[in-house]
């Protein structure tokens, strides 16, 4: 159909205020797996375009019987509310690009012990405060639950009662004493301004990034719970309510206003502690295009990889459960650790729950990196949400206090999961740039990466939880390009006086070849990592990474020997890794089911009966991401 023909036809029905019939014009595969399934009489979507669309496109969606209820400029997408029979009349207008369902995104936990973990100390940050890099004057957006402010967010004075000054669309200009280092807050989440946090994720989450210990320093504490960074400036941007639960459109509208205050509060970092599932390549997913207009405007957007490593729908090791937005090869995504209770990382392990790769459809090498992130202590509010329904979580005043009573802290408590591991890597990434300003977000991504260590992993590790034991293989797609060291990194940056190659910094491609049993990473043409030298593949994940363009080949990825041997993960003898992720069956091939009966299980993605019920206990346990 023309455009000329479409408008007509779309004018004709708005004239006639006509309700367009199921199915009346062919979509040509513009909707999304769960968009073209969906039922019921409305349906929340996010339509992107060619273009920017104006007042004839908001028209012809009410002219369908719906309502645009967001614009999102920065992808050329509006989210509006749309009956499911007019979504092939929708899709059939020749400037749509992709309509897919405005999803839900948000945190999942479960219950947990307190445990003596470590943050900061296993990424090297103590080295690089010591240079004087705390993070100062970077902006770092925190797109999440909101942030309450808490003494360990201030400036070590005081918490003063100054009423924050607001704006007559709700939003906090900062503006008071009483802001702190919380220099703007806003709320996306529909018909509420209060960007407060009502749930606890946001807060626990941005002091790890920002945390300065003010509630843990003295001559009464023998431990201080410091962030990443404990003296970046936060953006508060709220995108999920109560429940941890938010919307793709609210996330997107919160980056693009981080795009918008970029200049204004030297904003360089979004940290993305959500995520959801994969429904289609991150070319069309509208969650990742946001994520890459980010990018090129120049911030670095870190992301949580997914809770979802001990999912074996697909294959006993759990791979391919990476989240989206960390599934966008420009993005900084991020696996977590857990320290075993040491402050040295030579006896931690990969978290058994942390989202292995590659990714759905694009088979993306995820994740990029890992850190810290299993039972990792931040800050509580009084009345917080998170810490009040979940009573196990606690960390004692002991474990930080001289002296200190057996009973649970009223400032502090514990939380797993990779939303955590990418907090301290947004903190750190702060430090970096506070050193080393002139970075690109590509530049920062290949430093990170090359500088990562990769020096002691062992072959593999196991976690026995509930009677199943769930094996990690430390690969590419478990551990990425290493464990995080910032001090290394920032040595590195300053090394180089600024000779960085330019270029992208995007994650490989996987690709199995089933003639070889191979699989092979493919490299973008314009990608750092096709440089020579310490820019090159090998300089990234390894000498031994990518021998005989192999990543299963003779050549063992960490070590000396054969890592998988005859059986080789994505080869001819291992069915469950190829028809899981490569073949025919793959979970969006001909045969496969949708994803919320597949990897994700037949119940609600946030339900009761999420991967990890309320029987899960031990140290290895996922609480959210």
């Amino acid at each position: 159909m023309s455009h000329i023909r479409y408008y007509l036809a779309m004018g004709m029905l708005a004239a006639a205020g006509a309700t367009v019939l199921a199915q009346p014009m062919r979509p040509s595969g513009k909707l999304s797996p769960d968009a073209g399934a969906s039922s019921g009489a409305n349906v929340a979507v996010v339509i992107q375009y060619k273009h920017d669309p104006g007042a004839l496109k908001q028209l012809i969606i009410n002219s369908l019987g719906g309502t645009v209820t967001g614009n999102l400029h920065s992808i050329f997408a509006m989210a509006a509310t749309v009956p499911q029979s007019g979504l092939s009349a929708l899709a059939a207008d020749p400037d749509v690009t992709y309509i897919s369902i405005d999803r839900p995104v948000g945190a999942r936990q479960g219950p947990a012990i307190a445990g003596a973990e470590y943050t900061t100390e296993p990424i090297n940050a103590p080295a690089v405060w010591q240079q004087g890099y705390l993070g100062t004057n970077i902006g770092v957006a925190v797109i999440d639950s909101g942030i309450n402010l808490v003494p360990d967010l201030g400036v070590y004075v005081p918490v003063s009662s100054t009423k924050r000054k607001s704006d007559a669309a709700g939003r906090d200009g900062g503006g008071g004493p009483s802001a702190g280092r919380i220099v703007y807050s806003e709320s996306f989440v529909r018909h509420e301004r209060d960007a407060s946090d009502r749930f606890g994720h946001g807060t626990h989450v941005a002091g790890l990034i920002a945390g300065n210990g003010a509630l843990s320093t003295g001559a009464q504490f023998y431990r201080t719970f410091y962030g990443s960074a404990p003296n970046v400036n936060l953006i508060n941007l709220r995108a999920l309510d109560e429940n941890g639960a938010g919307t793709d459109s609210a996330v997107i509208a919160a980056i693009e206003r981080a795009i918008q205050l970029k200049k204004k509060f030297n904003i360089r970092v979004i940290n993305l502690s959500l995520g959801r599932p994969i429904f289609e390549s991150y070319k069309l997913d509208p969650l990742c295009q946001a994520v890459e207009q980010a990018w090129a405007a120049g911030i670095v957007v870190v992301v949580a990889a997914g809770n979802d490593g001990r999912d074996l729908n697909l294959n006993p090791e759990g791979y391919g459960t990476i989240n989206a937005p960390g599934n966008d090869p420009y993005a900084l995504t991020v696996g977590a650790m857990n320290t075993v209770f040491t402050p040295q990382i030579n006896d931690d392990m990969i978290a058994s729950y942390s989202s292995k790769g590659p990714s759905f459809i694009d088979h993306v090498v995820k994740p990029d990196i890992v850190a810290p992130g299993n039972l990792v202590t931040s800050l509580e509010f009084a009345s917080d949400p998170l810490a009040a329904e979940n009573p196990s979580f606690y960390t004692w005043y002991s474990f930080y206090q001289t002296n200190g009573a057996q009973s649970p802290s009223a400032d502090y408590f514990p939380l797993s999961g990779t939303s955590m591991a990418a907090a301290v890597t947004s903190g750190a990434v702060a430090d970096l740039l506070q050193a080393a300003p002139n970075l690109s977000p590509d530049q920062v991504k290949a430093l990170i990466m090359v500088n990562g260590d990769r020096s002691y992993f062992p072959q593999t590790s196991s976690v026995t939880d509930g009677g199943v034991t769930y094996v990690a293989n430390y690969d590419v797609f478990t551990v990425g390009a290493g464990y995080l060291d910032i001090a290394a990194t920032l040595n590195g940056a300053l090394a180089t006086g600024g000779s960085v190659p330019a270029g992208t910094a995007m994650s490989p491609i996987a690709v199995y070849d089933p003639s070889t049993g191979g699989t092979t990473a493919v490299i973008d043409q314009t990608a750092l990592w096709g440089q020579t030298g310490p820019w090159s593949a090998s300089g990234v994940y390894g000498s031994n990474a990518f021998s005989q363009t192999a990543l299963w080949g003779q050549t063992a990825l960490w070590g000396q020997t054969a890592l998988w041997g005859q059986t080789a993960l994505w080869g001819q003898s291992d069915p469950n890794g190829f028809t899981a992720l490569w073949g025919q069956t793959a979970l969006w091939g001909q045969g496969s089911p949708q994803a919320e009966t597949a990897l994700w299980g037949q119940t609600a993605l946030w339900g009761q009966t999420a991967l990890w019920g309320q029987s899960s206990t031990g140290l290895d346990v996922p609480l959210e991401f």
